[in-house]
């Protein structure tokens, strides 16, 4: 799309994001159930266009507010990079462990760490493993594994959010479009499980292999083909078990364990708790979960603030581009 001529280029990516919700009114008049207009519709669509240098200042706080989030965005991926690594180097790649093997001190870690680690590896049914680590069944070293309701229930303007399939990312949970769920229906949908901060939440069904932790605060259900994982109350150790289920070893046994259905693809959740994981000394694990958990804090107050700022620019640029929220101060800057 190319501006016209009076329409600055710069402004141009906020006109619609400005005119969302009247966008969205148009849509559900003349979609006629689609969810969509045709091309012709579209263009026909009026907007608000505020005079040429009213569109220059509201475009340099819309490109604020989007450089903010961007950079949010990119430090995230780098925290969550370095804990994936840190997981990759210990426990799948075992570097610490070859490190001694050859005689060397382990990198990257001070020394009480470096004495977590074996010197030697061992051979097991499941394949070489440092040597005392093993393979337990899941349900030996989580508190539970349960599963979520199998139905939807009525939405709610506010209440607490119900997690679905499209919340999850891969490794996080996006928040950025959530359904409510009023408190008379509360106790309800909650009946098998509630979710606490520290939980891994992870999906069964169509979208296989993605897990979350849940943060802190988040009052949240589990939607439709959801379970969730409840590490110990005492050295759980919450974060190492999640960036395992996420890790490619895992992944690739959830693989083999996926039933190809004719409309989705699942795991038996019965048969989950019985898969093997890798299980460290306890010591060991607790300095992964030490480490991750504060990359981890660090990731979900850059997730809310980057919730709270998406929410201000969307709420702002349709009142500054109607005329309902002016910029006086601003433009009187701009034509001195």
């Amino acid at each position: 799309m190319l501006p016209r001529e009076g329409l600055s280029a710069r402004f141009l990516p906020y006109l619609l994001v400005g005119n969302h919700d009247r966008l969205h009114e148009r849509v559900d008049a003349a979609g006629h159930g689609t969810g969509r207009l045709n091309t012709d519709a579209l263009l026909a669509f009026p907007v608000w266009v505020p005079a040429p240098l009213e569109q220059d200042a509201i475009a340099s706080i819309g490109e604020a507010l989007d450089e903010r989030l961007r950079l949010l965005r990119e430090t995230n991926a780098t925290l969550e990079a370095i804990a994936q690594a840190l997981f990759k180097s210990w426990f799948v790649d075992f570097d610490p462990v070859r490190a001694k093997m050859a005689g060397r001190a382990p990198e990257g870690m001070d020394e009480a760490t470096a004495e977590l680690f074996p010197d030697a590896l061992e051979e097991t049914e499941l394949g070489v493993v440092p040597k005392g680590w093993a393979y337990q069944p899941i349900s030996e070293v989580v508190e539970g594994v349960y599963d979520g309701p199998h139905a939807t229930p009525p939405e709610a303007n506010s209440g607490g959010v119900f997690l679905g399939i499209k919340n999850l990312t891969g490794t996080a949970l996006d928040l950025s479009e959530i359904r409510f769920i009023g408190d008379a229906e509360w106790a309800k949908w909650t009946k098998r499980v509630e979710p606490r901060a520290g939980d891994i939440v992870f999906s069964y069904e169509a979208t296989l292999g993605f897990f979350a932790l849940i943060p802190p605060d988040l009052r949240c259900c589990l939607g439709r083909r959801l379970a969730l994982i409840r590490p110990k109350g005492k050295d759980g150790a919450g974060h190492f078990w999640f960036h395992q289920f996420v890790a490619p070893p895992f992944q690739a046994l959830l693989a083999k364990h996926t039933i190809q259905g004719a409309t989705v693809n699942r795991i038996a959740l019965k048969e989950f708790p019985s898969y093997p994981v890798l299980v460290p000394s306890q010591p060991l694990r607790a300095a992964f979960h030490d480490v991750a958990s504060g990359l981890w804090a660090k990731i979900q107050r850059n997730q809310a603030q980057a919730q709270t700022l998406a929410a201000l620019r969307d709420s702002l640029l349709p009142r500054l581009i109607s005329g309902q929220l002016r910029l006086p101060k601003l433009m009187e800057a701009k034509v001195a």
